[in-house]
């Protein structure tokens, strides 16, 4: 296969990538920065890849995704996971500048603690592309891809005042929220887009707290955060609050999970406690339409997903890494939201889409399950 092919073939993705609702602009790169101003070509750009952590599914498909794309276009590749270790993630990153990235692709772990290895990339003129999740507190970020994370939120806002009535059911009903890993940018954008639908429900008394858990604003939501997406974690916390909470035979009817990592503990905690699919089952929320997910919603054991379709964005960002190797502009659709403590990252935002029981052939259809792989 020809580079002028490969180049092509990323072109098309590009073309389907910019088609939807929000329309793009573009932007410049900054003058001086990066070593890939169009000099070179694929065959001469080394493009490193930094994935948080092989243990959650969408993270091992988005790398070998990317990495994919990269390769058959020719460029040289450094895919690391960094088992959700920080220090690790410096240290693989520190390895690729040593290597000689031309540009590094980095979905961070703690998207604070990056500032000084981003300044030696920068030293060394290596253009950076944050990764789904943004990176804070450093001017050495100049290009930002992920999904409408506030929009993740406003979705499962949105399902959860649908499935109960809100607007009309008499009420109250016991909800019991959750949010993401404090050190994780995005977290804040799926709460705040969830808890902006629900608060006002709250405050009137048709959404009810039992363990009073419930932050007073959209700034508080890390007293609810859950370390490191993690399942056992949420697990033993969702114990916690039913044992104390609800031992008198209350029932919990809603809870809001931000993602299916956290959603997977959760369920586990329910059934640990009597609660089967079914009438008087609780309302669970999710992101990221993970197998083990999708088939808890088949059973009915979770309520929705958003899905993210994360090869959506490998596909833009290789886009990107095309544009910035061949000089071009770099397209964008929002250069106000973004602002990481230093700079407003100019950004491209992908829809997300929810996943119901009844819409699961979605993703088969997509190919993004075979339909073995949800026994349909």
């Amino acid at each position: 296969m020809s580079l002028a092919w490969k180049k092509s073939a990323i072109a098309m993705v590009a073309a389907g990538v910019l088609v939807g609702s929000m329309a793009a602009c573009s932007t410049e790169r900054d003058a001086g920065t990066g070593s890939t101003d169009g000099a070179g070509g694929a065959e001469d750009t080394m493009v490193g890849i930094a994935m948080p952590t092989k243990s959650l599914e969408r993270w091992n498909r988005d790398g070998a995704h990317l990495e994919g794309l990269l390769q058959s276009a020719g460029y040289e590749t450094s895919l690391q996971y960094a088992d959700n270790k920080v220090d690790q993630q410096i240290t693989q990153l520190e390895n690729m500048i040593n290597q000689g990235a031309d540009i590094l692709v980095i979905a961070s772990i703690d998207g604070t603690a990056l500032a000084p290895t981003l300044e030696q990339a920068a030293d060394a003129g290596i253009t950076v592309i944050a990764y789904d999740r943004l990176i804070n507190d450093t001017p050495n970020v100049d290009y930002y891809a992920t999904f409408d994370n506030y929009g993740v939120g406003k979705m499962q806002g949105e399902f959860i005042v649908e499935a109960l009535d809100l607007e009309n059911a008499a009420g109250p009903f016991n909800l019991e929220p959750f949010a993401g890993s404090p050190d994780d940018n995005n977290a804040k954008f799926f709460f705040a887009g969830a808890w902006d639908i629900l608060l006002p429900y709250v405050e009137s008394g048709k959404l009810v707290v039992p363990s009073g858990k419930s932050p007073a604003s959209n700034d508080d939501w890390q007293s609810i955060g859950v370390q490191g997406w993690s399942s056992d974690t949420a697990q033993g916390e969702m114990e916690n609050r039913l044992n104390s909470f609800y031992a008198a035979g209350a029932k919990v009817d809603v809870v809001l999970s931000p993602n299916d990592s956290l959603a997977l503990g959760i369920a586990q905690a329910l059934e640990g406690n009597g609660y089967a699919p079914g009438e008087g089952y609780p309302i669970l929320t999710g992101q990221d339409a993970d197998q083990a997910n999708v088939l808890n919603m088949i059973a009915g054991k979770q309520s929705m997903s958003v899905w993210k379709d994360t090869r959506t964005l490998g596909d833009k960002v290789a886009v990107m890494v095309q544009q910035i190797v061949d000089g071009d502009t770099v397209e964008v659709n929002d250069e106000e939201t973004y602002d990481n403590g230093e700079k407003v990252v100019p950004t491209y935002l992908l829809p997300p889409q929810v996943i119901t029981p009844e819409n699961v052939e979605i993703l088969v259809d997509s190919g993004f399950y075979g339909a073995g792989d949800l026994g349909l």
